[in-house]
């Protein structure tokens, strides 16, 4: 983390000398890149689940996004276009270095977003020191930190107004009871995770409900059913993987709080979320394009925001449907001592969120960089998984729903409908932030 943090402040540093009244010198995207990894790496501390990682994303970068709309006319406010999202008029601010103050907008909105946001207020000190001793400026360094603030302050509103902390004012989600629902697993049992996620406001769906996927493959444990051909394929597939497909399941696990046995003991493991994977992959994106500044900030701002509403969508489903888990069914309808590759996420079986939430965020950049744009991702390198190149977005996001077939936590409908599903949420998103703005 602390290597994160000396690059971000040595970019601000170069970013702030310039006089604010000209064109400033554009720090490199692998900057906002390192931002991100700081964030993850709070996030990786505080134990957040997918959905609400996708929340401290979006919210955080669209503060960095307002400042930029502000700033810069290539880039649409998003007044008009997201749901119920306020005019945030321009402040009177002179002497001010705006896309300074889009990164500390980012700053202050997660500052106050995340648990473990003290964090980053260490890191935000730490930043305004360096600057001094850069000898920046003074009043440009105050003006950019008092409009990141002013701008925060207006999105943390909106957040607090999306509906999320009314979900711990609802009762405590129990199991549905009866065959074929979901129950949680080994070898944590661990609660399920954000039930009532489908509450919370969109960003631009029209509702959690918009667009409904087709109906799973019902529960019947009778042999030659189609369900349990669906059980039978997700046993005898986990029983027989070659390395390659263990090496895909295990790159797109990214389970945020797996557990493991140690004897006696049950540890915790921590790694990243789906969600932080995708946004690592944007900023790998940017890199390579060679984005400016602030379009590195408007592709990290619409992926975060394709995120939450395709988690929204997705775990709507999950607790609608609320299907079994392949764990649960094959070792009690096929083999008792049958263990997935991957361990299985504390929520409902259909559909498959890494389905849904890769193949939105690979449609939206698709639409940035291109239907063909290659790379190599190493967002994980650090968690010891070994970088792997991809011809596209959309092959990856395919790879990334098919490993969790692999992984023996979905069965293949759910992975087939959830990449039907993100595909809507990524067009949808497209629809809306742009084609409808041209």
């Amino acid at each position: 983390m602390k290597k994160c943090a000396i690059i971000i402040i040595s970019a601000v540093c170069c970013l702030a000398c310039n006089n604010p009244n000209v064109t400033t010198t554009e720090p490199q995207p692998e900057k906002i890149l390192a931002l991100v990894n700081t964030m993850s790496d709070i996030m990786v501390h505080d134990v957040t689940n997918p959905p609400l990682a996708a929340r401290f994303f979006a919210y955080s970068f669209l503060a960095g996004y307002e400042v930029i709309s502000q700033n810069d006319s290539a880039f649409t406010t998003m007044y008009g276009v997201l749901n119920k999202y306020p005019q945030i008029k321009k402040p009177n601010i002179k002497k001010c270095n705006y896309q300074l103050a889009a990164l500390y907008a980012i700053i202050v909105t997660a500052e106050k977003l995340q648990p473990s946001g003290k964090l980053l207020n260490n890191f935000k000190q730490s930043l305004n020191e360096s600057c001094r001793s850069a000898h920046i400026n003074q009043s440009t360094i105050e003006a950019s930190v008092e409009y990141g603030v002013y701008v925060a302050e207006q999105i943390l509103k909106y957040a607090k107004e999306d509906g999320y902390r009314n979900i711990s004012d609802y009762p405590r989600y129990t199991p549905r009871p009866g065959e074929g629902y979901w129950f949680p697993t080994p070898p944590a049992f661990m609660a399920a995770v954000e039930p009532f996620f489908n509450t919370v406001r969109p960003f631009m769906l029209n509702a959690a409900t918009q667009f409904k996927p087709v109906v799973p493959v019902p529960f019947n444990a009778l042999k030659n059913s189609p369900f349990y051909v669906l059980m039978d394929d997700v046993y005898h597939t986990g029983k027989n993987l070659n390395t390659e497909q263990k090496a895909i399941a295990a790159f797109w696990d990214c389970n945020p709080f797996a557990i493991q046995d140690e004897g006696h003991l049950k540890v915790g493991i921590k790694k990243i979320s789906p969600g932080a994977h995708w946004m690592g992959i944007a900023g790998i994106a940017c890199k390579k394009a060679k984005s400016s500044f602030n379009k590195t900030i408007q592709v990290h701002a619409v992926t975060a925001l394709t995120l939450m509403d395709a988690f929204i969508y997705c775990w709507d489903e999950k607790y609608h449907s609320n299907r079994i888990r392949p764990e649960t069914a094959i070792r009690k309808y096929i083999d008792h001592s049958w263990i997935p590759l991957l361990q299985t996420p504390p929520f409902p079986e259909y559909p498959s969120g890494h389905s849904v939430i890769s193949t939105a965020s690979a449609e939206v950049l698709s639409w940035f960089f291109g239907q063909t744009f290659s790379y190599t991702d190493d967002v994980e390198a650090a968690y010891g998984l070994t970088p792997r190149t991809y011809t596209s977005f959309k092959t990856a996001a395919a790879e990334a729903a098919i490993s969790r077939f692999y992984g023996g936590i979905h069965f293949m409908d759910a992975v087939q409908q959830g990449v039907q599903q993100g595909k809507q949420v990524g067009t949808f998103v497209i629809q809306k932030l742009f084609k409808e703005n041209r």
